[in-house]
C-alpha cells in the first residue's frame, strides 16, 4: 500500500524544522536585522546615550543606503534605561524577548550593563561595543561582550602618567558612588601606587545627583593640585564650578566617559583648562581616514555637530557591520561571535582593533584633550 501522506508530512516536518532554526536567532528575516540599544535617553546622562545612538544611526544609514548587509537593512531598536540599573535590566529583557533583537550595540554605563549581562548571558546574545570601561566587564572574560573603547585601567594610567610628568603628586579622586565611579577609583589607586602615591582625597556623589557640596568641602580640605572626576557630566559640572566659585585653583581631569562635549556645555566659561583622557580618534579634525569617513556620515545624516560619544558610536557600528559582514548570508548569534573574533590587527583608518577567541578587549587606545575657550576642544 502507498502512504501518500508522507511527502506532506515530511516538508511539514522540514518546515517545523526551519521555523526552529529561525527562532533560535531571531532578529533576523530576509530584508532585515532587528539590533537594540539599551542607553539614558532620558535623565542627567541621556546627552551620552543620545549621542552614541546618534553615530550608530550615521553608520547604520549609510549602510543602508549602500544596500545593507548581505541585502538585509540594518534597523536599530532603543530602549531608554535612565542610567539606572532596575530600568537597564527591563529594558534589555524586553529588547531580547518582545523586540527580539538579534544583536545588541552601544550601551551606556558601568553600572547598567553590570545589570543586564545575566540577560545577555542567558539569551547567549552579543553585546558589541559598550560605552564603560569597567575591569567587572572585562574580567572574568565574557564572550558575548566585545568590548572597542580602552578600558578606565588605560584611562587612568594615561592621567597619572601625564601628572606625574608635571611633577604634581597631591591627587584627590571625585567619583560617583556606584560600579562606575568604584572601577574609576581602582585604576586611579592602581596608576598611584605605581608611583608609591595614595589618593589626597577620595570623595563621592550618588548617580544622578548634583548633590557635591559635601565632597567639595573634603577637596578644599585636602587642597589637592589635581582631582580626576569619576562620574557623569552634571555633578563633575557641577563640582567645578563651585569649586572656582570658591578660587580653587588646581586641575580637574576626567575620563572620557563623563561626555566631552556635554561636559563642555554644561561648563561654560568654567570649563577652561578642564582635561579629558579620550578613547576615541578626535572628532573635529579630519586628520585620518576613519575620521574623515565619520565627519562624512554624520552629515550626510544631518548632523552637523561632532563629538567624541557619537565617534564612539560610529566606531561600535563600523566594528559591528564587519562582523555581519564576515559572518557572511547564514548569520547566526554564534557565527557572529566567531566572525567577530576574527578581527585582528582591523585597521579603520586611524584606529585598530584587535580581537580573539579568549580577548575581547579591542582597544588601548587613549589620548589627553582639553577643554579651550568657547567650548572648543584642543590636543
Amino acid at each position: 500500500m502507498t502512504l501518500k501522506p508522507w511527502p506532506a508530512l515530511l516538508a511539514l516536518l522540514l518546515g517545523w524544522s526551519a521555523v526552529t532554526a529561525q527562532a533560535a536567532d531571531p532578529g533576523v528575516s530576509d530584508n532585515e536585522i532587528r539590533i537594540g540599544q539599551f542607553a539614558a535617553q532620558t535623565g542627567p546622562a541621556a546627552e551620552l546615550g543620545k549621542r552614541m545612538q546618534v553615530g550608530i544611526l550615521a553608520h547604520f544609514s549609510a549602510v543602508n543606503a549602500a544596500g545593507g548587509i548581505n541585502g538585509r537593512q540594518l534597523k536599530l531598536i532603543s530602549r531608554d534605561d535612565g542610567y539606572e540599573p532596575e530600568k537597564a535590566a527591563a529594558a534589555v529583557k524586553a529588547l531580547i524577548e518582545e523586540d527580539k533583537v538579534f544583536a545588541l550595540i552601544g550601551s551606556v554605563g558601568t553600572p547598567t550593563t553590570l545589570a543586564a549581562v545575566p540577560a545577555i548571558n542567558a539569551a547567549g546574545i552579543p553585546l558589541i561595543g559598550p560605552f564603560t570601561g569597567a575591569q567587572a566587564l572585562r574580567e572574568p572574560f565574557n564572550r558575548n561582550l566585545f568590548h572597542v573603547r580602552a578600558s578606565y585601567f588605560d584611562e587612568t594610567e594615561r592621567i597619572v602618567q601625564h601628572l606625574s610628568t608635571l611633577g604634581i603628586k597631591k591627587i584627590a579622586v571625585f567619583y560617583q558612588n556606584d560600579s562606575y565611579g568604584k572601577a574609576g577609583l581602582a585604576g586611579v589607586e592602581r596608576a598611584l601606587t605605581k608611583r608609591n602615591l595614595k589618593p589626597a582625597a577620595a570623595v563621592t556623589v550618588e548617580r544622578n545627583s548634583v548633590d557635591v557640596t559635601a565632597a567639595l568641602a573634603e577637596i578644599l580640605k585636602a587642597a589637592p593640585e589635581a582631582v580626576i572626576q569619576i562620574s557623569a557630566y552634571k555633578s563633575c559640572a557641577a563640582l567645578i564650578k563651585q569649586a572656582r566659585a570658591k578660587a580653587y585653583g588646581g586641575q580637574f581631569f576626567n575620563v572620557s566617559f563623563v561626555g566631552s562635549q556635554a561636559l563642555a556645555n554644561e561648563l561654560g566659561d568654567a570649563g577652561v583648562g578642564v582635561t579629558i583622557s579620550q578613547v576615541v580618534p578626535f572628532p573635529y579634525i579630519a586628520s585620518s581616514v576613519v575620521v574623515r569617513e565619520y565627519q562624512q556620515r554624520m552629515t550626510e545624516a544631518g548632523q552637523k555637530e561632532f563629538d567624541f560619544s557619537s565617534m564612539e558610536g560610529f566606531l561600535a557600528a563600523k566594528v559591528f557591520t564587519e562582523g555581519l559582514r564576515r559572518t557572511g548570508k547564514n548569520l547566526t548569534r554564534d557565527g557572529l561571535m566567531t566572525a567577530l573574533e576574527s578581527l585582528r590587527d582591523l585597521n579603520m583608518g586611524g584606529f585598530t582593533i584587535n580581537y580573539g577567541p579568549k580577548e575581547h578587549e579591542g582597544s588601548r587606545y587613549t589620548d589627553l584633550t582639553i577643554i579651550g575657550r568657547g567650548g572648543k576642544f584642543m590636543r
